[in-house]
């Protein structure tokens, strides 16, 4: 059944005011985002490889658009040193340091509840446990031997 305007919260009912909303939580929210504020508001300003060495887990390509994309948001600055070869480094922007502070608090928080979530979800895989299912053996085939002619 749709929502209608109406029934959802009013920050999130579009409206002139709001449009981006969404995008804007959608660049906050993304897998990405928290983590790459987080870790530049920890160490301040890096250079990209330190970046990515810091951010477990992220590919360069990833780095990169989500580099992209909260720089084009105002969350980032990104800086150029005319040097052989570039050097680039990445900072938050004013805007993103007052996101930095709400990231600080979910950091927190995820810290201290995770025994909480361990037990939900164990909790929650129990529930829904489903049988173990074997899996079958792999079956190899001999390699094929060509005869030159």
């Amino acid at each position: 059944m749709a929502t209608t305007e109406s029934e959802r919260p009013p920050e999130l009912q579009h409206t002139p005011a709001n449009c981006h909303a969404r995008e804007i939580l959608a660049r906050v929210g993304d897998k990405w985002s928290v983590y790459v504020i987080h870790v530049l508001g920890h160490r301040g300003t890096v250079r990209f490889n330190e970046l990515k060495h810091a951010v477990d887990g992220i590919s360069q390509r990833m780095l990169t658009v989500t580099l992209r994309g909260m720089e084009r948001d105002g969350l980032v600055m990104r800086t150029v040193y005319p040097e052989v070869p570039p050097r680039v480094e990445y900072a938050l922007t004013p805007l993103g340091k007052t996101l930095r502070q709400l990231v600080r608090g979910l950091v927190a928080w995820s810290g201290d509840h995770l025994k909480e979530v361990d037990e939900a979800r164990a909790e929650y895989d129990a529930r829904h446990a489903s049988p173990v299912k074997v899996k079958a053996a792999s079956v190899t085939r001999p390699a094929l031997k060509f005869k030159r002619a």
